[in-house]
C-alpha cells in the first residue's frame, strides 16, 4: 500500500530557478546535452550537474550517453504536460530586453509542447479538426477520434494506433499557458505534428522550441484543413 503522492518533493525540485529554467528548455521533446542545459541556466557545469543528477533521481529527466557526453530529455509526457499547466497559473514574467520580447512572441505563434503543436498554431489547428468533425470533446481531458477523422489524418501519412481507445492519453486535451484554451496532445497529437515536420510544413526556428509555418506549409494547412493562418 502506497502513501498519497509527494507533491511537495516534485515541486521543490521544479521550484528552483535553475533547475527549472533547464526543465523549460526541454519542453520542446529535444533531448540536449549537459552544457547546452548549463549555458541555458547560466550555471556552470559543474552546478548543472549537480541539477541534473537531482532532476533524474526525482523522475523528471531521463539521460542517454552518446560517448563522453550524456544528452537529457524529460522523463515523459506527464512531466511536459505538468510543466504546461504550472505555466497557465503562474503571473507572467517582465520582459527585459527585445530579444527575450521577441522569443516570447515567438512561442505564443507556435511552438512544441513536448511533442506536440502548442501556441496560435496549435490551438487553430485544433479549432479546426473540431469544426470538421475530425475529433470531438469527450469529458474535460480527452477528445475522441472520429471514423472521417481517423481517415482524413491516415490520408495525410499520420500513424494513427489501431486501437486508440486502448490508451490513457491517447487525444488529450492539454490546457494552452499562452491560448488559455486546448490544444490537441497524447499520441496522436504527438504523431499529427511529427508528420507536419516530416511534410516540411513547419519547421524550428533557430535557438529553441518555436516553430514556423513554412510556405509549403501554409498552403497545405489550408488545402488539408481549410486552416487560414492568420498568425
Amino acid at each position: 500500500m502506497t502513501s498519497s503522492p509527494n507533491i511537495a518533493e516534485v515541486a521543490s525540485l521544479i521550484a528552483d530557478p535553475s533547475r527549472l529554467a533547464i526543465l523549460v528548455s526541454l519542453l520542446g521533446g529535444k533531448a540536449l546535452p549537459a552544457s547546452e542545459l548549463a549555458r541555458t541556466a547560466r550555471i556552470t557545469p559543474q552546478t548543472a550537474s549537480s541539477h541534473l543528477a537531482k532532476m533524474v533521481k526525482g523522475g523528471l529527466l531521463i539521460h542517454e550517453s552518446y560517448g563522453r557526453h550524456k544528452y537529457f530529455r524529460l522523463a515523459n509526457s506527464d512531466v511536459g504536460h505538468a510543466l504546461e499547466a504550472l505555466q497557465t497559473i503562474a503571473p507572467p514574467r517582465p520582459v527585459r530586453s527585445l530579444r527575450e520580447s521577441e522569443q516570447v512572441k515567438a512561442l505564443r505563434i507556435a511552438r512544441t509542447c513536448y511533442d506536440h503543436l502548442a501556441g496560435k498554431l496549435g490551438c487553430a489547428l485544433t479549432d479546426r479538426l473540431l469544426e470538421l468533425r475530425c475529433i470531438e470533446k469527450s469529458g474535460n481531458k480527452d477528445f475522441i477520434l472520429s471514423a472521417e477523422g481517423k481517415k482524413r489524418l491516415q490520408e495525410l501519412g499520420v500513424e494513427i494506433e489501431g486501437s486508440p481507445t486502448r490508451r490513457r492519453y491517447f487525444a488529450r486535451q492539454c490546457l494552452d499557458w499562452s491560448e488559455r484554451r486546448h490544444h490537441l496532445a497524447g499520441s496522436l497529437g504527438s504523431a499529427l505534428t511529427s508528420r507536419l515536420f516530416k511534410l516540411g510544413w513547419i519547421e524550428y526556428l533557430p535557438d529553441g522550441r518555436a516553430v514556423r509555418v513554412t510556405d509549403t506549409g501554409i498552403k497545405g494547412l489550408f488545402d488539408e484543413f481549410g486552416l487560414l493562418l492568420e498568425i
